[in-house]
C-alpha cells in the first residue's frame, strides 16, 4: 500500500495543483522527485484537504489479501475493522473506525465510485440491520480503495465523522476479460458444534474502450455456508429445583458475558446464502472535456438459517420443545425462538448516472445522481409457537417485507480556480439532496410460514427523511509551504411520514408521528506546513452532526426472538473532531503519526439487552449525554524495504473513549458514566508484509490485533470470550500467489491461520482455507 499512501499524502501535503478530479488522461506529476502521481480512475475524495488519507490498489490487494468480499480490501488499514462473520455476510458486516464501535454504521461513508453504498436507513443492527452494500461490489473490479479519516471535507454528511471509504472499480482503456473462481473450507468446532463450512465463489468481468465509448460488465456467483452465530441458552438461576419437564443431556455448561453460569442448548443462524452480482458501467466522452457515465448494480441474495439442538431425551433423540431438566433443575420450554428457522429473499438494485466536466480549468462541473432500491426483501421465520421438529416442514410463522425502501441521492458540484489550474486558490462548493425511505411490513403465517402469503399484521414501520446540504471549502495555498482548506457545512434535516404500528403490543400501538426539521452548520478547517524537506506539519478539525435515521426515530419491532425500541424524539449526535499528525518520508518508506480527539454530544447509541424473561434480545435507541475520545496512531508503510520486492505496512492505535455525561442507564442511574464506550478497544494493531521472490512468486503474511472491550454501555459484559461477548483477538493470515503464465494466476491462502477463537456477539470464522485461479486475458 505504501506507493499510493505516499502518493496521496504528498498530494493532499502540497499545492501541487493535483485536483480530486485529475482525470486519467492527465500528465503524471512528479513532487520532490519522489513521488510519481499516475493517472487512473478519479477518486471521489476530496484529494486537496491536508488531512489522513490512506490507499490501496486493486493491484496490491490480489497479491497480499486473501479477499472474498469487498470489505477484506480493508482488513489492513489503521484503526479500520469491519465485523464480518463469514463469506457474503450482507446483514451484519459494520465499518467500524477510531471512535465508532461495530454497533454504529452510521458513523462512517462508504461510497463505489461516488455512489453511496452505506445504508443510512438505521445504524447498526437491531430489528433491522443497516451494514453497507458492500455485495455491490466484488474485489475482482476493484481499481483502487481510498480512505479519508474524519469529517474534515465539507463535501459530506455528518456521517463521515468517522471514516469515509470510496471503491474506485475499473474502467477500461482497451479490450479485457477476466474470470476468478475461488473456494474456502473452514473447520468450525465451538461448544459441541464440529462442522466444516465450505464456500465457492465464480466471477466473470469483460470491458472495452472504443473511441468515446467505454464499457464494463461484472458477473459474480457466492455459495456460501457460514458457521452457527446464535446459540440458544439458559442462566442457571433461571432454572427451579425439581424433576419437571423432559430430562435431557448434551447441555453444554459455561458462562455468559457478566460471568454467570448458563447452558448452550444448541446452534442457530448458521446461513447458507446463494448470492448473484452484476455490474455495467457504461461511459462517454461527450467532448475531450465532457464525460457522462451510468452504472447499473442488481444484487440478489437466497439464503436459509438453520439451528441444531444439543439435547437428547432418554432414547437418544433430539429435543427441540417443550419443559426441559437438566441437572436437577427445570427450566422454561423451548420455543420456536429458540431454535428459529429463517428464509430470506432479496434482490436489490442500484443506478447512478453523472455528468462530468473536467477542463482543468477556471471552472468545473458535475451533475450525479444515484438510486438503491430494495425491489424484494422477505424475511420468513417460524412462530416462537411453532417449534421444531414440525417448523421444518412449515406451520405457523411471520414474514417480513422492506418493499419499497431505499433512498436516492442529488448531487450538484462545481469547482473554480479563480487563477486556473496552478492558482492559489480551489475552490468546491454544490448542493446535496439525500433522501430515505423506510417500509417495513411484517405478517403473520398462520399456515406454511415457508410458502403461504401474509395474513395479519404483527408490525408495520416506515417513514422518510430528507437532508437537504449547501457547502463550499476553498483550498488556499496561501505560501510557498503552507496550505490551507476553510470549508462550511450548512445542512437542513426533515423527518416525516412516520409511523409505527405494534397491534399485539400491550398496549396496542398505532401512531403516526409529527414532521420534525432542524438546521444545523458544520465548520471545517485544514492546514499543512512543509517542516523540514522530508516533513509534514498538518492539523485539521471539524464539525460533524450526525442526524437520527429513520428507523431509530420509527423503526420499533417485535418478533418472537429480538425487540427493538424506537425513539421519535432522538436528538443529532454533534461531534468535533480534530488531528494533528506529522508525516516524514523516509526514501522507501512513509511514517506518520497522528494524534487525534472526538468529542461527541447526545451520541446516537443501539443498546442490546438479553430479556431472560421473554428469552429475546431487547434494542433501545437513546441519546447518550457526552463521550470524549483522545487516541494516537502510528502507522508506517514501506516499499522494497531492506531488500528489493518487500513491502512492509504496519500500524498501531491507542484509543481512550470514555462516556463522560449520560442521563440514562442501564441499571442503576450513573452506571455508565466513566466506562468506556462498546466496541471501542483501546489498543489495535496490524502490520502486512509482502515479499514478490520473482516474477511468478510472491508471498505476505498479515497479522491483527484488537485489544479487550465491552458491548455494554455499563461494562458490565466483563467475559468477552462467549456467546454475545466481544473479546481482544490476534489472527495471523497467510497468502502465496504463483503466476503459472500470462494468463493465469493461482493463489493459496489461510486466514486466521494460529486459529484464534474470537467473538463480536457472534463468533468470528475460525482457521480458513482459501484457494483461488485467476484467468486474465
Amino acid at each position: 500500500m505504501r506507493r499510493n499512501r505516499v502518493a496521496m499524502a504528498l498530494a493532499v501535503a502540497f499545492p501541487l495543483g493535483l485536483s480530486a478530479h485529475a482525470q486519467a488522461d492527465d500528465a503524471p506529476t512528479k513532487a520532490l522527485g519522489v513521488v510519481t502521481i499516475t493517472g487512473g480512475q478519479p477518486t471521489s475524495l476530496p484529494t486537496q484537504i491536508p488531512t489522513t488519507m490512506e490507499g490501496i490498489t486493486g493491484e496490491q490487494i490480489e497479491q497480499s489479501i486473501n479477499a472474498t468480499d469487498s470489505e477484506d480490501a480493508l482488513k489492513y488499514f489503521p484503526s479500520l475493522l469491519v465485523r464480518k462473520r463469514y463469506i457474503g455476510d450482507y446483514n451484519h458486516a459494520i465499518l467500524s473506525s477510531r471512535a465508532s464501535g461495530t454497533g454504529n454504521s452510521a458513523r462512517s461513508a462508504v461510497y463505489a465510485d461516488g455512489i453511496l453504498l452505506s445504508n443510512y436507513l438505521g445504524n447498526g443492527i437491531g430489528g433491522l440491520s443497516f451494514p453497507p452494500r458492500w455485495g455491490l461490489v466484488t474485489p475482482e473490479e476493484i481499481e483502487r480503495v481510498d480512505v479519508m479519516y474524519g469529517p474534515f471535507s465539507a463535501a459530506y454528511p455528518g456521517n463521515s465523522v468517522g471514516a469515509v471509504v470510496d471503491y474506485v472499480t475499473r474502467m477500461p482503456t482497451q479490450f479485457e476479460a477476466h474470470a476468478k473462481m475461488g473456494y474456502v473450507s473452514q473447520p468450525f468446532e465451538l461448544y459441541s458444534t464440529n462442522t466444516t463450512t465450505r464456500s465457492w465463489q465464480a466471477s466473470t468481468s469483460v470491458g472495452n474502450k472504443s473511441g468515446d465509448w467505454a464499457w464494463f460488465l461484472n458477473f459474480s456467483h457466492t455459495d456460501s455456508q457460514g458457521q452457527p452465530l446464535t446459540f440458544a441458552t439458559r442462566t442457571l438461576a433461571s432454572g427451579t429445583p425439581g424433576t419437571a419437564g423432559t430430562p435431557v443431556t448434551g447441555a453444554v455448561p459455561g458462562l455468559n458475558g457478566a460471568n454467570a453460569p448458563w447452558w448452550i442448548l444448541g446452534s442457530g443462524t448458521a446461513y447458507t446464502t446463494q448470492q448473484d452480482h452484476f455490474k455495467a458501467k457504461l461511459a462517454w466522452d461527450i467532448t475531450p472535456t465532457l464525460r457522462a457515465a451510468y452504472t447499473l448494480g442488481v444484487w440478489q441474495n437466497q439464503s436459509q438459517g438453520r439451528p441444531v439442538s444439543y439435547l437428547q431425551d432418554a432414547a437418544g433423540q433430539p429435543v427441540t420443545s417443550g419443559p426441559i431438566h437438566i441437572g436437577g433443575r427445570s427450566y422454561a420450554p423451548l420455543t420456536g425462538s429458540d431454535f428459529a428457522l429463517t428464509n430470506e429473499s432479496l434482490l436489490h438494485t442500484m443506478h447512478g448516472l453523472s455528468v462530468k466536466s473536467h477542463t482543468q480549468g477556471v471552472f468545473d462541473w458535475e451533475v450525479a445522481a444515484s438510486l438503491y432500491d430494495y425491489g424484494k426483501d422477505q424475511k420468513r421465520q417460524n412462530s416462537a409457537a411453532n417449534p421444531l421438529p414440525g417448523a421444518a416442514s412449515g406451520g405457523p410463522g411471520t414474514l417480513a417485507d422492506g418493499n419499497g425502501t431505499g433512498w436516492n441521492n442529488l448531487a450538484l458540484k462545481g469547482i473554480w480556480r479563480p487563477d486556473g489550474r496552478q492558482g492559489a486558490h480551489t475552490v468546491d462548493f454544490g448542493f446535496q439532496q439525500d433522501s430515505y425511505q423506510l417500509d417495513y411490513l411484517s405478517s403473520a403465517i398462520p399456515g406454511n410460514w415457508l410458502q403461504d402469503g401474509p395474513g395479519a399484521r404483527v408490525s408495520e414501520v416506515g417513514g422518510k427523511t430528507r437532508l437537504q446540504s449547501l457547502y463550499a471549502q476553498d483550498a488556499w495555498s496561501f505560501a510557498p509551504r503552507w496550505k490551507t482548506v476553510l470549508g462550511l457545512r450548512g445542512e437542513r434535516w426533515s423527518a416525516y411520514s412516520g409511523s409505527t404500528a405494534i397491534p399485539g403490543a400491550a398496549p396496542a400501538i398505532d401512531t403516526r408521528w409529527a414532521e420534525r426539521s432542524e438546521t444545523h452548520l458544520s465548520p471545517k478547517a485544514a492546514l499543512s506546513w512543509q517542516w523540514l524537506p522530508d516533513t509534514v506539519l498538518k492539523a485539521s478539525a471539524g464539525r460533524a452532526v450526525r442526524f437520527p435515521t429513520v428507523s431509530e426515530l420509527y423503526g420499533a419491532t417485535a418478533t418472537a426472538n429480538a425487540q427493538y425500541i424506537n425513539d421519535p424524539n432522538l436528538r443529532p449526535e454533534k461531534s468535533w473532531t480534530t488531528e494533528l499528525s506529522a508525516e516524514k518520508d523516509l526514501g522507501s518508506s512513509l511514517l506518520r503519526l497522528t494524534l487525534f480527539t472526538e468529542d461527541t454530544h447526545d451520541a446516537l447509541y443501539t443498546q442490546t439487552t438479553l430479556d431472560t424473561v421473554a428469552n429475546r434480545n431487547v434494542s433501545r435507541v437513546q441519546n447518550v449525554g457526552r463521550i470524549q475520545t483522545k487516541g494516537l496512531e502510528l502507522a508506517w508503510s514501506g516499499s522494497d524495504v531492506l531488500r528489493r520486492g518487500l513491502d512492509l505496512n504496519a500500524s498501531v492505535t491507542y484509543a481512550d473513549s470514555v462516556i463522560k455525561d449520560n442521563a440514562g442507564f442501564v441499571t442503576v442511574p450513573g452506571d455508565t458514566i466513566g466506562k468506556r464506550q462498546p466496541n471501542v478497544a483501546r489498543w489495535r494493531a496490524t502490520a502486512l508484509a509482502s515479499y514478490r521472490w520473482n516474477e511468478r512468486w510472491s508471498t505476505s503474511v498479515g497479522a491483527r490485533y484488537s485489544g479487550p472491550q465491552f458491548r455494554t454501555l455499563d461494562n458490565s459484559d466483563v467475559n468477552g470470550f462467549t456467546y454475545m461477548g466481544v473479546s481482544q483477538f490476534f489472527t495471523v493470515d497467510l497468502r502465496a500467489r504463483y503466476r503459472i503464465d500470462k494468463h493465469m494466476v493461482a493463489s493459496f491462502g489461510i486466514d486466521n491461520a494460529n486459529n484464534y477463537p474470537f467473538w463480536n456477539f457472534h463468533p468470528y470464522p475460525q482457521r480458513s482455507y482459501v484457494a483461488e485461479l485467476k484467468i486474465d486475458l
